[in-house]
C-alpha cells in the first residue's frame, strides 16, 4: 500500500513539476519582461523557457519590411549575464549581445521580411558546485518608422 501510495505521488510531482515551472516563468515574463519593450508594441507572443547553465536555445522567428524591431531576452539573476545572437537561416552571424557588455535589449530593423534565429546561450560558471537554473524570457516588440541598424 505504501509503494502505491508514494509511486502515485512521484508520478504526480514529475507531472505538475514542468506545469508549475513553466507557470512561474510566463509571470516572470508578464510582470517583469513585458514592460521592458515600452516604447515598442509587445508581438503578443511568449517565448521563455526554463534553462540551466550551459544551455543553449534556438528561436526561429520571422521580421517583416518597414518595421523597427526590439528583440529583449531577460533572465533571472541566478544565470548571471545571457548572451544572445542573432543569426540569417544559414547561420551568418547579424548581432551578438557580448560585444555590447551583455545588454538585454536591441533595437534594429530589416530591409526585406525574412527569416531570423535567435540564439540564447547561458553561461556556465565553473566556481559553482550546484549548477543553476532559471526563466529566460525571448520577446519581440516592433513599430513602424526609425531604425538603429539595417540589415538586407
Amino acid at each position: 500500500m505504501k509503494t502505491t501510495i508514494k509511486t502515485i505521488l512521484i508520478i504526480f510531482y514529475l507531472t505538475a513539476l514542468p506545469a508549475i515551472l513553466f507557470a512561474q516563468c510566463n509571470e516572470y515574463t508578464k510582470n517583469e519582461c513585458i514592460p521592458q519593450l515600452t516604447p515598442y508594441t509587445f508581438n503578443g507572443q511568449i517565448n521563455n523557457a526554463v534553462l540551466s547553465e550551459g544551455e543553449t536555445a534556438e528561436l526561429q522567428l520571422t521580421f517583416y519590411k518597414d518595421q523597427e524591431y526590439r528583440i529583449l531576452v531577460e533572465g533571472e539573476n541566478n544565470l548571471g549575464k545571457i548572451q544572445f545572437q542573432l543569426f540569417d537561416t544559414d547561420y551568418n552571424l547579424l548581432y551578438d549581445n557580448s560585444e555590447e557588455d551583455h545588454t538585454n535589449l536591441w533595437d534594429f530593423m530589416v530591409e526585406n521580411t525574412d527569416d531570423f534565429i535567435i540564439r540564447i546561450v547561458i553561461p556556465e560558471d565553473q566556481q559553482k558546485n550546484k549548477v543553476e537554473s532559471g526563466c529566460v524570457s525571448i520577446l519581440i516588440g516592433f513599430r513602424a518608422f526609425g531604425s538603429r541598424t539595417i540589415f538586407n
